[in-house]
């Protein structure tokens, strides 16, 4: 808890987003460390430069090769290698370790220009989708069908709003293009994908609104698409999802 701590404090001095997530410490700790890697290399390496050139003016043969070059080198290679081990292990611990049975699904939708966020209802079970029923201007911009059992009680919504202290599984969705979901404060970045659905989990940990960002350059209307993640008390959130229901006259998640 004390380094966690100590890497938040001396994150600020980068200026880096809130962190509004549980595992965004351990992100943010890899990339202070590499910062301060690459800060220490770059003194070394003048050091070493001078100092060389120092050494060569005053000696009389020169330095043997493997001390200059090919342990330095050994020693950046094993450095670099287990950075990128780690960050590794970073990346897997969101995208290939599956998120707990009990996180709450939710399917995000990306389309030229908006997100589209839907919560699968009481029965857990999303509802099929076919492009032939996209109808924005209907209602229905993920052409969801109406005739299938686990429909009835899906709830779309323009706006992501998750309970703090909940885990989340999200299924990315692109109707058109590749859109890219981001959340700085969430320390989240994912591609959403036609004709895939990628997932990846986190669980929001302080309440507060924060931007959703299109990362990939999608089109006329890029810089619009934009929506908004409310990350709201566990009562609140639930205060919040049956007045969705009542709006909609569904039932939603328990």
């Amino acid at each position: 808890m004390h380094f966690t701590q100590g890497i938040a404090n001396g994150l600020r001095f980068w200026h880096l987003p809130v962190d509004a997530s549980r595992h965004g410490p351990a992100l943010d700790a890899h990339l202070l460390l590499n910062l301060w890697i690459a800060l220490s290399l770059l003194a070394l390496a003048h050091l070493i430069l001078l100092a060389g050139l120092a050494f060569r003016r005053r000696a009389s043969r020169p330095v043997h090769t493997l001390l200059l070059e090919y342990i330095p080198l050994a020693a950046l290679t094993l450095l670099f290698a287990l950075l990128a081990a780690r960050a590794q292990q970073l990346w897997a611990a969101q995208r290939y370790t599956g998120a707990s049975p009990a996180a709450m699904q939710v399917e995000v939708t990306g389309m030229q220009f908006a997100w589209y966020f839907r919560y699968p209802g009481v029965d857990a079970a999303f509802g099929e989708t076919r492009p032939s029923l996209v109808a924005p201007g209907e209602g229905n911009p993920l052409g969801l069908d109406q005739t299938d059992r686990h429909s009835g009680d899906d709830l779309v919504t323009s706006q992501l709003v998750l309970p703090a202290g909940r885990e989340v599984d999200l299924a990315l969705r692109s109707q058109d293009v590749i859109h890219g979901f981001a959340v700085p404060e969430m320390r989240l970045k994912q591609n959403a994908v036609p004709g895939q659905t990628a997932h990846i989990h986190f669980t929001p940990t302080q309440p507060g609104s924060y931007a959703i960002l299109c990362t990939q350059l999608c089109g006329l209307g890029h810089y619009r698409m934009q929506a908004t993640v409310r990350v709201l008390p566990p009562a609140e959130f639930d205060v919040w999802l049956q007045a969705q229901e009542a709006a909609t006259g569904k039932r939603g998640q328990p």
